[in-house]
């Protein structure tokens, strides 16, 4: 009765709409529309044109065994809420790419996926990445270490015909976010504590590179109206609050 009962949530799942279970925002781009969907926490999703892009795909925020599988997936770090297999591979068809960091793969070992450093630019599935740093300079372990060490984690900067995507992954508001040259409209900054930024954090980044939209993510007890208050004057900046504890 138990595996009926799970199969019937499976179907149901399979059967409503993506719009039904998460929450979405389109925007427009030179190339078609760009749909972004918020699972939840740092996990998201994105269909443009007939592309299929899971970020930080984790069975904690949904069940990917009903959800599209992939064509592109991008994993930001090792950390569980972050990497998980499983997920991954729900999502997996022949012809699925992953991109992911050199920890992931010390991890995954003999998993074949794209491995991306800080630096690095790889065009897949016609989206141009850009893999940026991410990491802690101020909130660190009780041993001293930072939770994210540089290096080790990445943020994507992906590109959608003329406009380009920031996936800041777990980051403070270090120097190479603050001093992006390129122009991003639309930007996904974590702030939750200990581990990424205060909404004073998030705000001084923001200022710093303007993104047209910003979408505070990862934020967990964090009350983000902080965020909209703080950058409640730079009319150039739209903060947008989404369901993404």
């Amino acid at each position: 009765m138990k595996a009926i009962f799970v199969m019937l949530v499976a179907t149901i799942a399979l059967l409503q709409p993506l719009s039904a279970q998460f929450e979405s925002d389109v925007i427009m781009t030179s190339e078609g529309e760009l749909e972004m969907f918020f699972i939840g926490h740092g996990t998201l999703m994105f269909q443009f044109n007939d592309l299929v892009i899971h970020i930080d795909p984790v069975m904690r925020e949904a069940d990917y065994s009903t959800l599209p599988d992939a064509d592109l997936i991008l994993i930001t770090h090792q950390h569980g809420d972050h990497l998980d297999l499983t997920a991954i591979n729900h999502l997996l068809k022949t012809d699925t790419r992953v991109v992911m960091t050199e920890t992931c793969m010390e991890q995954l070992e003999d998993f074949d996926a794209v491995v991306m450093k800080n630096g690095d630019v790889e065009t897949i599935k016609g989206i141009r990445i850009n893999a940026i740093p991410a990491y802690n300079l101020v909130n660190k372990r009780s041993n001293g270490s930072p939770y994210h060490p540089k290096g080790e984690g990445n943020g994507y900067i992906m590109n959608f015909g003329m406009t380009n995507v920031l996936i800041g992954g777990d980051t403070e508001n270090i120097p190479e976010i603050k001093e992006l040259k390129v122009h991003i409209g639309v930007a996904f900054l974590p702030m939750n504590l200990p581990y990424t930024m205060t909404p004073e954090m998030v705000a001084d980044a923001a200022r710093a590179f303007q993104p047209e939209i910003l979408y505070p993510y990862h934020f967990g007890e964090t009350d983000p109206q902080e965020l909209v208050d703080l950058l409640k004057d730079e009319k150039a900046i739209e903060v947008r609050i989404r369901d993404l504890k």
